[in-house]
């Protein structure tokens, strides 16, 4: 049997140590907030508002700049070398200033904390796509070792944290050292015919006529209301979920315990589907992938309001493992199934994680109040109300990607008027 080339390895890294730096940190971050530094419901809610709102800032230039620098590296090292900070950061800086004042520790918090991740996750994950892309690997296949570091961070970082919580933050930066050395050799081979067709250089210079065009298309901007009223509020639902359900158990260790087993199984399952998804959403085209995950996050939603018990609400966490293999293959596949591919990252950037963390600022904030003044319950039918609106809504709005594609290996016009990209992934 033939082994993958060495690209699918190397890129595999990438993901796996990116995202054992995110696990590690995000899964934690919310109770690290509450017992290290003593943030209620409406605080915490306040700090992850902050980090979307700054993360607003970084995504419009992190999407044109990747598109202008094609295979070229500059913006991941910026991300690799902030990670490498997190250790120091949480260790010295972010609970002083927090305790000197909330505003401004979610302010400074936000600036850090969203070039990592919300900002950075845009350059990791478009280079890394572009770069598959362009050595004929699946992105789904590569991007599933970031579930294989989902499943691995979520259960060491429970074990980390509950000996010592600042722990998990010097092993993120530790991470981040590992990451650098796989970036450092990570190579693509631009004088490939698929290198040539995924890089955003050939068939014109990326204009600022080109990227405003993007605001005139109908796709785009369904696109960007499904992400809004979908994957945005899926973030909101998941940043004090752990708080959630340790109200289930006895005591809060017992609880993150539990909550920390059960994410590194949801993530291995994820990962094992991650394998298949690119063959599913093929079959049944990236916008049904897309509605898939919407109805998914409705159901866990609705159902984690209704859930009387830890094994009803644990099972309804394990949904997520689907959900997320849908939305990552999807999202990728559909806007280069319908836009211009030149510009996939600046899309992936504003229509994804720019619409997403623009309705996670307002979403945070009034769900961290909800949580306080009415209970999580309430504020889960709340959220899933939205949820279940917009993705009735894009069933009608989105356009059917099957229909633009062309067959595989199919050759992506250049013409500078044309947006629509013909081949899929």
């Amino acid at each position: 049997m033939k082994l993958p080339k060495w690209n699918f390895w190397n890129f595999g890294g990438l993901f796996f140590f990116y995202f054992l730096i995110w696990a590690v940190v995000l899964a934690f971050l919310p109770i690290w907030l509450k017992e290290q530094a003593g943030l209620d419901a409406g605080h915490t809610g306040l700090v992850f508002s902050a980090i979307s709102l700054i993360a607003l800032c970084y995504q419009p230039f992190f999407g044109v700049i990747s598109d202008k620098l094609g295979f070229r590296k500059n913006l991941f090292w910026f991300v690799v070398c902030a990670a490498l900070l997190m250790g120091p950061f949480f260790t010295w800086v972010f609970i002083p200033i927090l305790q000197f004042n909330i505003w401004v520790g979610a302010i400074v918090g936000g600036i850090y904390l969203s070039a990592v991740f919300q900002g950075g996750v845009g350059v990791v994950e478009a280079y890394i796509e572009r770069a598959s892309r362009a050595s004929s690997i699946e992105y789904g296949r590569v991007r599933l070792f970031g579930s294989i570091a989902g499943a691995t961070a979520t259960l060491i970082g429970g074990m980390m944290y509950l000996a010592n919580p600042i722990s998990i933050f010097w092993f993120a930066s530790a991470s981040a050292a590992v990451l650098g050395i796989l970036l450092r050799t990570a190579k693509v081979d631009t004088s490939s015919s698929a290198a040539a067709a995924a890089d955003p250089a050939d068939g014109g210079e990326i204009t600022k006529e080109r990227v405003f065009s993007i605001f005139k298309l109908r796709n785009f901007w369904f696109l960007s209301l499904l992400i809004v009223g979908t994957a945005s509020v899926y973030d909101v639902f998941d940043q004090q979920f752990p708080n959630y359900y340790n109200q289930f158990f006895p005591t809060t260790a017992l609880g993150t315990q539990r909550f920390s087993e059960l994410v590194s199984l949801q993530t291995a399952i994820e990962a094992v589907l991650m394998i298949f998804m690119p063959w599913i959403i093929n079959k049944i085209g990236a916008k049904n992938g897309l509605i898939l995950f919407g109805i998914l996050t409705f159901v866990r939603i609705f159902g984690s309001a209704v859930a009387t018990d830890t094994i009803s609400l644990s099972l309804l966490r394990l949904i997520a493992a689907v959900e997320m293999p849908l939305l990552l293959v999807s999202i990728f596949k559909y806007i280069t199934g319908v836009f211009d591919v030149r510009l996939s990252a600046t899309i992936y950037l504003l229509a994804f994680n720019f619409a997403k963390q623009a309705a996670i600022v307002i979403f945070s904030s009034i769900a961290g109040n909800m949580y306080t003044n009415i209970g999580f319950q309430n504020t889960y039918y709340f959220l899933s109300a939205i949820v279940l609106v917009i993705t009735i809504i894009s069933i009608f709005g989105l356009s059917n990607d099957k229909k633009r594609r062309s067959p595989v290996g199919a050759v992506q016009p250049n013409s500078k008027t044309n947006m629509v990209a013909s081949p899929k992934m």
